[in-house]
C-alpha cells in the first residue's frame, strides 16, 4: 500500500537531531579498553557504567524469536513509554487526534490527555468488535494514531483479520495493535505483516506471557522508518542495565517462559469451566488472553464480596459495554482452587 511517513511525522521532529551519548559514539567490540569518555564512577560495582542505549544484545534475541529485523525494534521502559513516543512523534498538540475503541486499555486515553491531543472514541459493538464504518467515519485529516488492542483489554477477544485489514488499508495514519497478551491467543502476531503494511505499528511487552512486570520492558515493532523517528526521541538511556541483564536473561530461558504459557492457558480453561458452574455468573466471554472477563448479577457487591474473603480481582462494571462485569486473571491452580472455593460459598450464603 502507498504510505509516506513524512506525512504524518511532526515538523519539529523532522529536523530533529538525536542527543548523541558517549555509548553511541563508542559500541565497544568486546576488547579491552579503558573508559574515560562517559564522566562514570570508574570503580566497578556492576552498574557504573551507562546500559547500552539500543539493547543490541536483548535485540537480537527478540528480534530471532519475533520473526523481525533488528532495524524493526524499538525497546523501551514499559509499552507506556513506547506509546508516549508514538504520540510525541507525530501528534501535534492541540490540532491532531488519535482514535480508540472502549472498552479498551486506558492508557491511551491518559497519553492523549498528558499530549494534548484529541482522543475520539469509538465503541466496539456489542460482540466486543472494531466498528469498522465508524471508525472510518470519525477520522480526518488530523488523525494520526488509531489504537487497536487486539486480543482487547478487558474484554480478552481478539479483533476479526478481515476488520483489522480494511482499517490498515483505509486508515490514514498509523494502525497501533497493541499485543501485550498475544502470547496467549491461538493466531500469529500482526508482526508477521509489517512489510504488507507500512502504517502497521506493533506493540508488545515482557509483562504478561514473560513475568516481567516488575523490569518494565516494552516492545514496538515497526517499519524501520517509523523506527528511526522514534528514535530521534526516545532517552539515550531509557532501558536501563538491571532490566536489558534480566529480560536478556528471561528471553534466552524461552522453553520456561513456553511451559508457563502452557499452563495457564491451562488454568484458563479449567476456571471457565468452574465459573459457567456459579449460579450468579449470567456469562462468560471468550478470552484470547490471561483473564477472564464475567458478567454477574451485581459486580460491586461481588466485588466487595471476594475482597473481604481474601481475592482481589478488578471491576470494570464502568467502563463501556461492561455493566455489572468482574476480571479474573488466571492465577496458580492454588489461587485458582481458591477463588473457584470463595465463588462457590458466595454461592450458597
Amino acid at each position: 500500500m502507498s504510505f509516506n511517513i513524512e506525512k504524518i511525522v511532526r515538523d519539529n521532529v523532522k529536523g530533529l537531531k538525536p542527543y548523541s551519548s558517549a555509548r553511541d559514539e563508542y559500541v565497544s567490540d568486546g576488547s579491552q579498553m579503558v573508559f574515560l569518555d562517559a564522566n562514570e564512577n570508574p570503580f566497578e560495582n556492576g552498574v557504573n557504567r551507562y546500559p547500552d542505549p539500543q539493547q543490541r544484545s536483548l535485540k537480537s534475541v527478540l528480534a530471532e524469536q519475533k520473526g523481525v529485523r533488528v532495524e524493526n525494534l524499538l525497546l523501551g521502559n514499559g509499552s507506556d513509554e513506547v506509546l508516549d513516543l508514538l504520540f510525541r512523534a507525530f501528534c501535534e498538540p492541540k490540532q491532531d487526534n488519535v482514535i480508540t475503541l472502549p472498552p479498551t486499555y486506558g492508557m491511551y486515553k491518559v497519553l492523549s490527555g498528558t499530549n494534548a491531543i484529541e482522543n475520539r472514541e469509538v465503541l466496539l459493538t456489542a460482540d466486543f468488535q472494531p466498528d469498522v464504518e465508524s471508525i472510518l467515519g470519525k477520522a480526518d485529516a488530523q488523525s494520526k494514531l488509531l489504537f487497536i488492542c487486539s486480543p482487547n483489554n478487558p474484554t480478552g477477544n481478539s479483533f476479526k483479520s478481515a476488520y483489522i485489514i480494511q482499517l490498515l488499508e483505509n486508515f490514514k495514519g498509523l494502525v497501533v495493535i497493541d499485543e501485550a497478551y498475544i502470547d496467549f491467543a491461538e493466531h500469529e502476531s500482526w508482526a508477521t505483516q509489517l512489510q504488507a503494511y507500512p502504517n502497521l505499528v506493533v506493540t508488545q511487552t515482557l509483562s504478561k506471557a514473560y513475568g516481567m512486570a516488575g523490569i518494565r520492558l516494552g516492545i514496538c515493532m515497526a517499519s524501520s522508518a517509523v523506527i528511526a523517528v522514534l528514535n530521534k526521541i526516545k532517552p539515550p538511556y531509557n532501558v536501563n542495565e538491571l532490566t536489558q541483564a534480566r529480560g536478556l536473561q528471561r528471553v534466552n530461558d524461552i522453553e520456561k517462559v513456553q511451559w508457563e504459557v502452557s499452563n495457564i492457558l491451562s488454568e484458563r480453561n479449567k476456571l471457565t469451566t468452574a465459573l459457567q458452574q456459579v449460579p450468579f455468573v449470567q456469562l462468560v466471554y471468550p478470552t484470547d488472553a490471561n483473564f477472564v472477563l464475567v458478567k454477574v448479577d451485581d459486580a460491586n457487591k461481588r466485588y466487595m464480596e471476594l475482597l473481604k474473603m481474601g481475592v482481589v480481582v478488578r471491576n470494570r462494571t464502568t467502563q463501556p459495554l461492561c455493566e455489572n462485569t468482574l476480571r479474573f486473571t488466571v492465577g496458580t491452580p492454588e489461587e485458582n482452587e481458591k477463588l473457584i472455593t470463595v465463588l462457590k460459598e458466595l454461592s450458597v450464603s
